[in-house]
């Protein structure tokens, strides 16, 4: 622990100690701080890292009550309700008294982001056309790029945190009335047994789109083929009373029914990984602006001009190559660049900046082709649960980037880019072991992924092609199913 000493001289040549109340800070890039306002300094120098650890930390503890909640209750009002609290708690947050206060909200903003994200990610993806699943499952953070460069632009105009904070939060009121024109995701509602509600959805689309779809007959055997079976299974149960054993018991049971089978255990472990490692290198080098000397805002409009190309490029690659090699070499580049990183000399900054940023340009291609690659291998029964769980590892990893770089860091300069490459490098080696998704149908059950029907290639594969000539073969049963279901993949 750092304790500030300010040493008083006395008349007759001693010197006393005493320990310092106050300090000057210097104003001259930002005129009112969080630091300045409470003193984070000294002994208090690690509520600094706290602070951005905080919003992880509740990111960390909403993604798995996110992922229950929105498999369990519907992708709509998860999302609506999220969006709308966020909203609210953002803009109050500005005007918090204190640092237990502000550090309190900034947990609570955290466990109301992956109800944005992550839901609202899942919504968009189970609602387009396979086809194009690869160009808006990228395109869909495009938006997150540009806000990390407003906000380098918003800080440079506004420069105390508080009006800062409080400009930044506004915007988000204009969602509001959006979400009033949102619909619940219709394969959700097929999975849920809710066929109607299901039904009403695709003939609005249907209408929107001026598209024929098959008749209700049709679209209604479909939905009851493909709803969840696991659901099914507990209707039919005899109710029982639920003690609070058997209440705790049933949430562990849901909470680890990722790792039950072997292949959702499979994909559940190397997702969990690759989204630990997304988030710690993604959020370590948008916080090692000041390890490298450069200008704040500069540095910060940089960070959101490297994800411009890693949001948009990435979606022609893996719509061309398929999702699992682009993010393998994307993370195997990110981990080669940033352990160079450390035996470059820090005399020539621009060089330095340089590899920064291509290392957090393809770890951000990495990131956001992982997120449609997870939401492709997770089967609709657990697909929000699998990636809100594998969100919440990109937290915990993203908790950890702030000690890294401001503890290790001021130690060993070198070791945060090592760690982060090295880590890079494993996670791109590991991402090679799962199958290929493109131009697979999403399976609906656990049981559909586990059964000998599922076939995936056996062979690494950087071209790929259609799914015939793979012997990809969709995840369902082999029912006369495939062919009405294939009439409405494109809504």
């Amino acid at each position: 622990m750092k304790i500030a000493l300010m040493v008083q001289i006395c008349e007759n040549g001693t010197s006393i100690q005493n320990k310092c109340t106050e300090w000057m800070f210097d104003n001259t890039t930002f005129t009112h701080t969080i630091t300045s306002e409470f003193g984070l300094v000294c002994e208090k120098e690690y509520l600094r890292a706290t602070y951005q650890s905080m919003y992880m930390l509740g990111v960390l503890v909403g993604s798995p009550i996110n992922g229950l909640v929105a498999d369990r209750h519907g992708r709509k009002k998860v999302f609506v309700t999220g969006a709308a609290l966020f909203a609210v708690m953002a803009i109050v947050s500005s005007w918090m008294p204190n640092v237990s206060s502000i550090l309190a909200f900034r947990f609570l903003l955290g466990t109301m982001h992956p109800t944005l994200l992550k839901t609202g990610y899942i919504l968009a993806v189970e609602i387009t056309d396979p086809k194009l699943r690869s160009v808006v499952g990228v395109i869909f953070f495009l938006p997150w790029a540009l806000g990390t460069m407003a906000w380098g632009g918003l800080a440079y105009l506004v420069r105390s945190w508080r009006w800062l904070q409080l400009c930044a939060s506004l915007p988000c009121l204009l969602i509001i009335p959006a979400l009033w024109f949102v619909d619940e995701s219709p394969r959700w509602l097929s999975v849920r047994g809710q066929h109607g509600r299901a039904l009403e959805v695709i003939k609005r689309a249907a209408r929107w789109n001026k598209t024929v779809i098959p008749s209700d007959d049709e679209l209604m055997l479909i939905f009851k083929e493909s709803q969840d079976k696991v659901k099914v299974a507990e209707e039919k149960k005899v109710e029982k009373e639920h003690s609070l054993k058997v209440m705790f018991m049933d949430f562990i049971k849901t909470a680890f029914i990722l790792y039950r089978t072997p292949r959702l255990c499979f994909v559940s472990a190397i997702m969990h990984l690759d989204f630990f490692v997304f988030g710690m290198v993604y959020f370590g080098l948008a916080l090692s602006g000041s390890n490298f000397k450069s200008d704040a805002f500069v540095y910060m409009v940089l960070m959101g001009l490297m994800e411009v190309p890693g949001c948009t490029f990435m979606g022609g690659l893996i719509s061309r190559f398929g999702r699992r090699i682009p993010i393998c070499l994307s993370l195997l580049l990110t981990g080669l660049v940033l352990l160079v990183l450390p035996f470059l000399p820090s005399e020539i900054q621009w060089l330095v900046v340089t590899f920064a940023m291509v290392g957090k340009m393809t770890i951000t291609m990495a990131f956001q082709a992982g997120n449609l690659f997870g939401s492709e291998l997770f089967p609709t029964e657990v697909r929000t649960r699998g990636l809100s769980t594998s969100f919440m590892l990109s937290r915990v990893g993203s908790s950890i980037s702030p000690f890294i770089t401001e503890y290790l860091g001021v130690a060993y300069p070198w070791a945060p880019s090592v760690i982060f490459g090295a880590s890079a490098i494993v996670a791109g080696i590991a991402t090679l072991t799962v199958w290929e998704t493109i131009d697979m149908a999403l399976p609906d059950t656990v049981a559909q992924m586990e059964s000998k029907d599922f076939k995936v290639p056996k062979r690494l594969t950087f071209k790929v092609g259609p799914r015939e000539k793979l012997g990809i073969t969709e995840a369902v049963s082999k029912e006369e199913s495939l062919p009405l279901k294939s009439k409405t993949e494109h809504l």
